[in-house]
């Protein structure tokens, strides 16, 4: 579905209903709104992984301009502040008085800006392995360059030198790194994984307007902002994490007032895909308490 927001078109999908019949009466259920990562990917990178939320909230997912199904446009506007104002132009589009916030990666840093500008639009705020400001990029490269092999540091070089310029090269970047982002990744799940970088959607331009020499995320910094946050927020981080390291959820926890930090010590960046039952038990307590 497409809704025409601001001067943009965002697709965006729902499972789940927002009213459900429980011991016969009608229950109202919280509106997850879920932010995929990137720039340059899209919403369907979070599933089947994140569909779960469905059985006990209404799930909203949705693409970032110029990214996915959303529509393509002026790649200046491909920025962090553009998307914040989308997603609370399309909450407002949707009718929901409140939601709960679920932000992994990059998603998670649209979603803390999101929380800190628009602080009585969120009900609750989840945080998955992203990060405040620029520094991740260089602690990144700092990390792939002591923990990765040949084919991974290379893949690194491309990301930050702005040369991912094509779908192909896009997808073997992924190809190439992804026991950087899974520490359960191994041959046997190649496969699965391969079918996953042919479905999706992929947006170089998006892509490189953040991470290429003078991109967005090489200076942005929402630390100033996060003692707005009134939300609830939960932050979870990957121990081995390399593109968002640990200490940057850390460095979250300590800015948000009352907010709460959980470390997975046996994932990466994929918790959901490295420990997925605790993973799953951890957000559902979040997010029905």
């Amino acid at each position: 579905m497409l809704a025409k927001v601001r001067d943009a078109e965002i697709f965006f999908d729902i499972i789940g209903s927002s009213l459900a019949i429980e011991n016969g009466a009608l229950i109202e259920r919280p509106t997850a709104f879920v932010a995929h990562g990137g720039p340059g990917a899209e919403h369907s990178v979070m599933r089947p992984g994140m569909d779960p939320l469905g059985e006990y909230s209404q799930v909203i997912y949705w693409d970032h301009r110029g990214q996915g199904r959303s529509a393509r446009g002026d790649i200046n506007k491909y920025n962090l502040d553009e998307n914040v104002e989308d997603m609370e132009a399309l909450r407002i589009h949707l009718g929901i008085e409140k939601i709960v916030s679920v932000g992994t990666s990059y998603g998670g840093m649209v979603a803390m800006a999101h929380a800190a500008r628009y602080p009585h639009s969120v009900s609750k705020l989840l945080l998955i392995v992203t990060a405040a400001h620029a520094g991740f990029n260089a602690r990144a490269q700092q990390i792939v360059a002591t923990r990765g092999n040949a084919h991974e540091i290379e893949a690194a070089r491309k990301l930050w030198a702005g040369e991912l310029t094509t779908v192909d090269a896009m997808r073997d970047f992924f190809r190439n790194t992804w026991a950087l982002y899974s520490t359960t990744f191994n041959e046997s799940k190649r496969a699965t994984n391969e079918e996953s970088l042919q479905r999706f959607i992929y947006s170089p331009d998006a892509m490189n307007q953040a991470f290429a020499p003078g991109g967005f995320l090489q200076s942005y910094d929402l630390r100033p902002e996060l003692k707005n946050i009134i939300a609830p927020t939960l932050i979870l981080a990957g121990r081995h994490d390399w593109i968002c390291a640990p200490e940057f959820s850390e460095e979250i926890h300590k800015l948000i007032p009352r907010s709460q930090l959980k470390i997975f010590e046996n994932s990466s960046h994929s918790i959901r895909g490295d420990e997925p039952d605790e993973f799953h038990q951890t957000v559902r307590e979040f997010i029905t308490s």
